[in-house]
């Protein structure tokens, strides 16, 4: 599992919780007639005229068990469009639905009504009720549901402990520190036990250190209690962090949705590029993401003169070397097969190299190099089985660490260059004194 996934499994993300359909609001007087001619494809610029427009046209899902990230810079839409989704903000057109519910275009009875069963928000500055208790700040969505005291302070007490803050809760917000503070708005969206959590830009208000300890108690907690979050940042590294998926907004308009390494290795646009070329790698490549089909492997079956000849079609050094279902035995060397048939023997099994170097499809990039540097060999993938799903030579995990073309077939013979003479390999295969060594 990646370092973004490093937490525990997350739930499966097949079904659709929020669903947000040509999603538009323009600020001012005469935002209907805004609406209309961005629908029919003017821009926003065009349109300045007659009002604001923060969101134009948005579509998207978000399943249940992801947390979804909406990221983009200031002024690109995302906390306009978050506020939309529990309807804190009217839509000037399109549709938002939590679990089937409507949003937009209810009346305020029962608006209040699927905030409270669906929906719950995590602010940037936390909003906590300075006159509560850290227990009655996280019971309060569970007060307005109507829960009876006792139970609904057993049940803060239980999520109190789950962030961290047990001991803390007869503290007022006053005497907590930033961080402890957003644990507790944390808390109290979770106590609510609605499906959803919408959260606003909720650690920018911290400093970097305790940023990344939230990041990683959310991602926790989401693996956990699976819950499906929606998630506002202007900051990448941070949405790469947290994103199962990733919606990037510029100036009102959604202009790709991915998941991490989609986001990073296949921008829609220059401007994703752009955003994208300072993100550390190897925090959101895995192994599955950089590897190639593996070419370099034959099945032990072929014998020595087989894999010496697909050596030198291929002008390398060295093969992976599968058994039954495709089960990574190791690797052989081009010497050592050479000798072997210049000696007569017919068993491959006999000269393979179990040392070979093997990572699950999850494997961090950031935990690759050093096994590539200890090894004269393309790192082996494979699946839970043992079975091999791909290879990563050295000069692909080299181009994916650098931000370069990954296409590696003018790299061949770099990444492992022929330690003997192709003529003497040539020779010796087609040698008729030399046994078949099938």
């Amino acid at each position: 599992m990646s370092e973004s996934r490093a937490t525990g499994e997350r739930p499966a993300v097949d079904e659709t919780v929020v669903r947000v359909e040509h999603l538009t609001k323009v600020f001012g007087r005469r935002a209907r007639e805004a609406a209309d001619r961005l629908a029919s494809g003017a821009s926003r610029d065009d349109v300045a005229k007659l009002g604001t427009a923060a969101v134009i046209d948005a579509s998207f899902e978000v399943r249940r068990g992801e947390i979804f990230v909406v990221m983009g810079l200031s002024g690109s839409g995302k906390s306009t469009l978050i506020r939309m989704l529990n309807g804190l903000l009217d839509a000037t057109s399109g549709t938002v639905e939590i679990e089937g519910e409507r949003v937009t275009g209810v009346d305020p009875k029962r608006l209040r009504a699927v905030r409270r069963s669906q929906v719950s928000m995590v602010f940037q500055h936390f909003a906590l009720l300075p006159h509560r208790t850290v227990l009655e700040n996280v019971a309060y969505g569970l007060e307005i549901q109507g829960v009876e005291r006792a139970r609904r302070l057993e049940l803060a007490r239980d999520v109190v402990r789950r962030v961290g803050l047990e001991g803390w809760e007869q503290r007022l917000p006053s005497e907590l520190s930033g961080g402890m503070q957003q644990r507790v708005g944390i808390a109290r969206a979770l106590c609510a036990d609605t499906p959803v959590l919408l959260m606003d830009e909720a650690f920018s208000a911290l400093d970097p250190l305790i940023r990344r300890e939230m990041q990683e108690q959310l991602v926790e907690l989401q693996a956990e209690l699976g819950k499906t979050i929606v998630f506002i940042t202007h900051d990448l590294n941070e949405a790469m962090f947290l994103g199962d998926r990733i919606a990037v907004m510029r100036d009102g308009r959604i202009v790709q949705i991915g998941t991490p390494e989609e986001i990073l290795t296949d921008p829609a646009n220059d401007y994703v590029a752009q955003f994208v070329q300072d993100v550390d790698r190897t925090r959101v490549l895995t192994a599955a993401s950089v590897m190639e089909p593996p070419a370099a492997a034959v099945p032990v079956t072929v014998g020595p003169r087989g894999a010496l000849r697909t050596m030198r079609d291929m002008q390398i050094s060295g093969l992976l070397v599968t058994g039954t279902g495709r089960k990574v035995l190791g690797a052989v060397k081009d010497r050592d097969v050479l000798r072997a048939i210049q000696r007569g023997v017919a068993d491959l099994g006999s000269l393979v190299d179990t040392s070979v170097p093997t990572v699950a499809p999850d494997t961090s990039l950031s935990d690759l190099p050093e096994i590539a540097i200890t090894s004269g060999m393309p790192i082996a993938v494979v699946g839970e089985d043992g079975r091999l799903l791909g290879v990563i030579p050295r000069v692909l995990l080299l181009a994916a660490l650098g931000n370069v073309s990954t296409d590696t077939s003018e790299f061949a013979v770099v990444d492992m260059p022929p330690a003997i003479d192709p003529l003497l390999v040539t020779q010796t295969l087609d040698a008729t004194e030399v046994p078949d060594a099938r």
